[in-house]
C-alpha cells in the first residue's frame, strides 16, 4: 500500500471554551452548531465533464455529513455507481460509468482478474469528544462504453483497488489527512490491456498519454474515434478547493481535505487527424474533509464515571442529496437540486438523538438516490 498523510498546522494553541465565547457557542450540550461547528463530510465520487452547462455536467453523489451530536452518517450500499439513473446521465453524457466497487456476474465485473467485489464503506462521524472524521474507502473503475468491449472489463480505462481517504480533526493544529490505494491499473495504448502501474507517491502525479479512449459526451459528427486519444493524470487532493462538492459542503478556520483526483483531457479528432475540440473529465474519488472553528477545544465526554473512552457511536442519518448540473432543459427533465443549493440551510432536524435532512421530492418514476 502507497501512503500519503498532510497535516495541517495553525499558528496558536487551542483555547478554553470558558474564555472562548465564539467556540462555546459552535459545541454546547445540545449538540455542535450547524453553520460554525465541528463538521466532517464524505463523498464517495464525483465528476465533472467540460464546462457545466455548456458541453456537459456535474455529477456528485450523496454526501454525508457528520451529525450535530456524536454518530455516524453512512452511505448507503444503494449508490454502486456514477451515473445511478437517467437524470445523472442526462448531465455527464451516455459513455462513462464509474462503479464503486460492487459488481454482479464476472461479465460485469469492470475489475482486473482477481478483484472481488466489495461494499464501500464512506461515512462521517462526529465523536463524542465533538471531533469530526471522516473515511471513504472502495474499489473504483471507469469505464468508455465506446470502446464497445465484449465484457465490462474490456471497456475500463482504469481502476483502482483498495482506495481509502481519511480525515481527522483532532485540534486546530491536529488536522490530518491521507489518501492511500493497494494498486492502480490503466488501459494500455495498445488497448487490449489493463495495465499494473505504480500507485504515484507523495505529491507526485501518475500521467499517462494517448490512451485508447473517447468523452463520455457526444461531440462532432465528424469525430473518428481510431484517432481520439486521451490524456490522464492521477494526483491526490490537497486542498478543499479541489474537493468537487454540493454548496451546502462547508469548511471552517481550520480545514484538511483528501481523495484521489482524475483528469482525463480528450483530444477528439476526424480522420484526418485535424482537432476538433478537447473535451476535460474531472473525477474525485472519495472526497473528505475535516473542519474545526478557531480555538477548537475537545470536549470530555466521560468524566470521572466513563474515563474518556470512545463508545460506539450511533448511525444518525445526515446526508445531501445528490447534485446534478446540465444545461437548463436536462435539470428540467431529471428534476434534481443543482448542486444541492437549497439543502441543510435549515434543513437539519435535531430530535431525540435523531437527525434527517430534507430533501426535494422527485418525479413519479425516476429512481431515488441512495442515502
Amino acid at each position: 500500500m502507497t501512503r500519503f498523510v498532510t497535516k495541517l498546522a495553525a499558528g496558536t494553541a487551542a483555547f478554553a471554551l470558558a474564555v472562548t465565547p465564539g467556540v462555546a457557542a459552535a459545541q454546547t450540550s445540545s449538540g455542535v452548531d450547524e453553520k460554525t461547528g465541528p463538521v466532517a463530510f464524505a463523498n464517495a465520487a464525483a465528476l465533472k465533464v467540460g464546462n457545466a452547462g455548456e458541453d456537459g455536467g456535474t455529477v456528485i453523489s450523496e454526501t454525508q455529513r457528520s451529525p450535530l451530536k456524536p454518530g455516524v452518517s453512512k452511505l448507503s450500499q444503494d449508490r454502486t455507481a456514477v451515473p445511478k439513473d437517467e437524470g445523472e446521465k442526462k448531465a455527464l453524457g451516455p459513455y462513462y460509468l464509474l462503479s464503486l466497487g460492487k459488481f454482479g456476474p464476472e461479465v460485469d465485473n469492470p475489475f482486473p482478474e482477481g478483484v472481488a467485489s466489495r461494499d464501500h464503506n464512506v461515512s462521517a462521524q462526529l465523536k463524542d469528544t465533538t471531533v469530526p472524521t471522516a473515511v471513504a474507502e472502495a474499489n473504483y473503475a471507469l469505464r468508455d462504453f465506446r470502446r464497445g468491449g465484449n465484457s465490462a472489463r474490456d471497456n475500463t480505462v482504469f481502476a483502482f483497488q483498495g482506495a481509502k481517504s481519511f480525515v481527522d480533526c483532532a485540534g486546530n493544529d491536529k488536522a490530518t489527512g491521507s489518501t492511500t490505494a493497494d494498486k492502480l491499473w490503466v488501459r494500455g495504448k495498445d488497448g487490449k490491456t489493463l495495465e499494473q502501474v505504480e500507485v504515484p507517491v507523495g505529491d507526485k502525479k501518475f500521467e499517462a498519454k494517448d490512451l485508447p479512449a473517447g468523452p463520455s459526451i457526444d461531440v462532432d459528427a465528424k469525430a473518428d474515434l481510431a484517432k481520439t486519444k486521451t490524456d490522464l493524470t492521477i494526483s491526490r487532493v490537497t486542498a478543499f478547493d479541489q474537493l468537487l462538492k454540493q454548496a451546502a459542503w462547508r469548511s471552517g478556520d481550520t480545514t484538511v481535505a483528501a481523495g484521489w483526483q482524475v483528469e482525463l483531457v480528450t483530444h477528439v479528432k476526424d480522420a484526418k487527424g485535424d482537432k476538433l475540440q478537447d473535451v476535460k473529465t474531472t473525477i474525485v474519488l472519495g472526497g473528505v474533509s475535516c473542519s474545526l472553528p478557531k480555538g477548537f477545544t475537545p470536549a470530555n465526554p466521560g468524566g470521572a464515571a466513563g474515563g474518556g473512552q470512545q463508545v460506539q457511536q450511533p448511525n444518525v442519518p445526515v446526508k445531501i442529496p445528490a447534485g446534478v448540473t446540465a444545461p437548463p432543459e436536462v435539470i428540467e427533465d431529471a428534476g434534481s437540486s443543482p448542486l444541492g443549493y437549497a439543502l441543510l440551510g435549515g434543513g437539519v432536524l435535531l430530535a431525540a438523538g435523531a437527525i434527517a435532512v430534507t430533501r426535494r421530492r422527485r418525479p413519479t418514476g425516476t429512481p431515488s438516490s441512495g442515502e
